[in-house]
């Protein structure tokens, strides 16, 4: 098992090349939840994500027959570009086997890395699986993700910058994917104080680690599912879950929903942009996932901001639905002169704004003498919506919600 020193030494390998990334007291999150909350902006990191730390760290520990023969490794995306910048300051070559539907900006950035990317599989166990091929095909270097000491130990850097510029913390709120984060980082903290609480957060959809926990082993999921695609994994790694079992304190899931809304509050409150991996700890915080005290000092480590751009757009109009300031709805009206500006009437009478009308006389849904009308509409929040709708269904509008 990794211990503290073993991070200290980390970090004199990858300070040269991993960033010391902020940590910002956020009033805006302070006033919502009654603690103090302090983010690790680990977003702001060289690559976009922590990934940089555990890779440079194990590529610097290869033997140099090991970096002569190259390495090989899998990822959905953040590993990968760390291994790619990782390998190349040090003149490694690398290969990256990322799935099929990796965001197409991360396969992007991991080549502009100067990694030849192969692309195979549905996700990440499976690229795992065709990396392993290589590795015994070429007989490269196998850098894993997270079930690896080196890597484990560079990830924990993050947790000795956290104890040593903020001491104070009660509770460190981290990620889980694969474990390697969590277990590095629970390692110095835990070291500094063993008081201090560390809380791993998982998506619902790749909930393998709460639910190895609750089994007492090591559980593999049949498959995943989750915006957070940077910790959609199917198992924890067997080292970092030894770990996370005598380390972290507790593990809570969080459904996409609340990961969606998270990603939308830091844009919106913070001009922060994170991944949905790196919002997960900020949703448990906000939606009541997670027990803390009043005034608290709670460090969310936001791990990573590659989100993919079209994930954002849809991430976006999620929360301005969640938060009720985006509505569409559809309805019937008399295909005569007037009906719609009748309709637009109410709208605007009522504050609401249009983005768009969509206008059918041709669905067969309606009758020969009707036509269908869908708006889609800027509110101001779920009252402001609910104003609306009886509004129009008073004037004898029948209205359906399509989002």
């Amino acid at each position: 098992m990794i211990e503290l020193a073993d991070v200290r030494e980390a970090r004199e390998r990858v300070s040269a090349t991993a960033r010391h990334t902020p940590l910002d007291y956020s009033h805006t999150y302070s006033k919502m939840t009654g603690a103090e909350v302090y983010l690790k902006l680990e977003n702001f990191q060289r690559t976009g994500s922590f990934k940089i730390r555990g890779a440079t760290n194990r590529i610097k520990t290869l033997s140099e027959a090991e970096k002569d023969a190259g390495v090989v490794t899998a990822s959905a995306g953040n590993h990968a570009q760390g291994v790619a910048l990782a390998a190349s300051r040090v003149g490694v070559d690398s290969k990256i086997v990322m799935p099929t539907n990796a965001p197409i900006s991360k396969v992007g950035a991991t080549r502009n890395y100067g990694a030849e990317v192969v692309l195979h599989g549905d996700d990440y166990n499976d690229a795992a699986e065709r990396a392993h091929e290589i590795e015994r095909e070429e007989n490269r270097t196998y850098v894993h993700a997270f079930d690896d000491e080196m890597v484990m130990a560079g990830q924990g850097t993050i947790g000795l910058e956290i104890v040593e510029e903020l001491p104070e913390v009660d509770t460190v709120v981290v990620p889980i994917g694969g474990g390697g984060l969590i277990s590095g980082i629970a390692t110095a903290v835990k070291a500094h104080d063993p008081e201090t609480r560390v809380v791993g957060v998982q998506a619902e959809g790749a909930s393998s680690v709460a639910t190895s926990l609750q089994k007492g082993e090591i559980h593999e999921l049949d498959g995943v599912d989750t915006i957070a695609d940077g910790i959609a994994t199917r198992s924890v790694g067997e080292l970092p879950f030894e770990v996370i079992q005598k380390r972290v304190d507790e593990v809570v899931t969080v459904p996409d929903a609340d990961i969606a809304m998270a990603i939308t509050n830091l844009l919106e409150r913070s001009k922060t942009m994170v991944e949905g991996a790196g919002a997960v700890p900020l949703a448990a915080l906000l939606e009541g996932h997670l027990d803390y005290e009043h005034e608290e000092v709670i460090v969310p480590a936001l791990c990573g901001g590659n989100i993919d751009l079209n994930m954002l757009t849809t991430v976006v109009m999620r929360g301005l639905v969640e938060t009720g300031r985006y509505l569409k709805v559809r309805t019937v009206l008399k295909d005569r002169p007037g009906a719609l500006e009748d309709l637009l009437k109410v709208i605007a009478d009522m504050r609401a704004n249009i983005y768009a009308i969509q206008h059918d006389r041709t669905s067969r849904d309606i009758g020969m003498s009707d036509t269908e009308v869908e708006l889609d509409l800027e509110t101001r929040g779920h009252d402001h919506v609910d104003r609306l709708l009886a509004e129009l269904r008073n004037r004898g509008y029948e209205v359906d919600v399509l989002v």
